[in-house]
């Protein structure tokens, strides 16, 4: 029972053995613990400032990324309508040089077939011509079989030239 009732030197030994710690801890701890605490708490302090400052980065370079890619979005459309407008130009642009050259194609063989036309015509008066100077040619020989004949008929041929 001397534990729950302890005697006055026991009360005074341990009154200083607890002052001797007190000022122990006093003079050799407190001041580090109490410099490692602030320097804890500076760091908490710092921690949480630069989270804050990491997330408002965060959100401002979220809205950039958002403004960049909705300009992005935008230049694509962009480039997607000129790239339409480029193609459909192309292809009127090729229509309009095949037309063009689908027509040069048939005038110049208009004019191919007209040449190739004339010419045959012209070939076929040649032969109709040298067969009409063949058959004249055989019927005046048949005509002018005599000599009687051959007179007469330079004498007609002369008529007629002085008539002229």
């Amino acid at each position: 029972m001397s534990l729950l009732t302890p005697g006055l030197g026991f009360f005074f030994w341990t009154l200083i053995a607890f002052i001797v710690v007190f000022l122990l801890l006093k003079k050799f701890a407190w001041k580090p613990i109490l410099k490692s605490l602030n320097e804890r708490e500076k760091n908490i302090a710092d921690s949480i400032a630069s989270a804050e400052r990491v997330k408002a980065e965060m959100a401002q370079m979220q809205s950039e990324n958002e403004a960049l890619l909705a300009k992005a979005r935008e230049e694509r459309g962009q480039l997607l309508k000129e790239a339409r407008e480029m193609k459909d130009k192309m292809i009127a642009q090729a229509k309009d040089e095949a037309k063009a050259e689908a027509n040069k194609i048939i005038l110049d063989a208009q004019a191919a077939i007209n040449a190739q036309k004339m010419a045959a015509v012209i070939d076929v008066k040649n032969q109709v011509g040298k067969l009409v100077i063949e058959v004249a040619e055989k019927i005046l020989r048949k005509e002018l079989a005599g000599k009687e004949a051959q007179e007469a008929q330079i004498k007609g041929l002369v008529d007629e030239i002085k008539l002229n």
